[in-house]
């Protein structure tokens, strides 16, 4: 148990798609394909499973920040809810809850897009099965994708092409607010103040302003490919093809 809370972790490191990885990625899939049980659920219980997978959000979230203080390694420079994912955790909860539509609409493309790429490749380090960090990183990441899918597929809720507009310039002013508080901190939220010390894909991009740009064009391309389904059965729908 004190190896699973461990700060020195002794055991196998995390592998990128090593067997681990396929594993969180795969339960996550299975959570996702269970809860489509639901959408001929009840509202009571429909209410239950929404409370149920927020609190084990802020629960989870609660539970890392608590793991770095223990070790003292809480600082305001890297541990404020400004990275996009740690911001829709709270705000995933909220919209679970409260089933708002306009959290929502951040919470699908930013949740989802965010989340996936996350996922795809979590920067866990040291920290492999069955560390702590490795089942919080995948259940945090993890329910910041379900939360919007699930609001989707069972409660009903649609993106639109206006949610994805109004989604783009709110996250274009939540990062020049972030910009100013990295200056004001010393920090690098959102990573729009320089590149991240450690590699990363965007040491592929051009220098600090211009990779930006690149960083707002994937940003796009991602909230175009998550709203397209949505267009295309709108059309349809519009055509007669399929029934509304």
């Amino acid at each position: 148990m004190r190896q699973f809370f461990a700060w020195d972790y002794q055991g196998a490191p995390f592998e990128l798609f090593g067997r681990a990885h396929l594993a969180g990625l795969f339960a996550l899939l299975l959570l996702n394909l269970g809860l489509l049980q639901f959408k001929r659920a009840g509202d009571t219980t429909r209410a239950r499973v929404r409370l149920t997978l927020a609190l084990i959000l802020w629960i989870n979230e609660t539970a890392w920040h608590a793991w770095k203080i223990y070790y003292n390694q809480w600082t305001v420079q890297t541990m404020l809810p400004l990275h996009i994912c740690s911001l829709m955790v709270w705000l995933s909860g909220v919209m679970l809850v409260t089933r708002s539509y306009r959290l929502y609409e951040f919470c699908y493309f930013l949740g989802i897009g965010a989340g996936l790429q996350a996922l795809a490749t979590p920067d866990l380090g040291i920290y492999g099965f069955p560390h702590f960090r490795y089942f919080q990183t995948f259940l945090s990441h993890g329910l910041i994708v379900t939360a919007p899918i699930y609001m989707t597929m069972v409660e009903g809720f649609r993106p639109s092409w206006s949610s994805m507009w109004k989604t783009a310039f709110w996250m274009n002013v939540y990062s020049l607010m972030v910009f100013f508080i990295n200056r004001a901190i010393g920090s690098n939220y959102l990573m729009v103040n320089a590149k991240p010390d450690v590699p990363s894909l965007l040491d592929l991009l051009p220098p600090w302003p211009w990779y930006i740009l690149w960083m707002e064009a994937i940003g796009l391309a991602t909230f175009l490919l998550l709203v397209l389904p949505f267009l295309l059965l709108s059309r349809k729908r519009q055509t007669g093809e399929f029934p509304p």
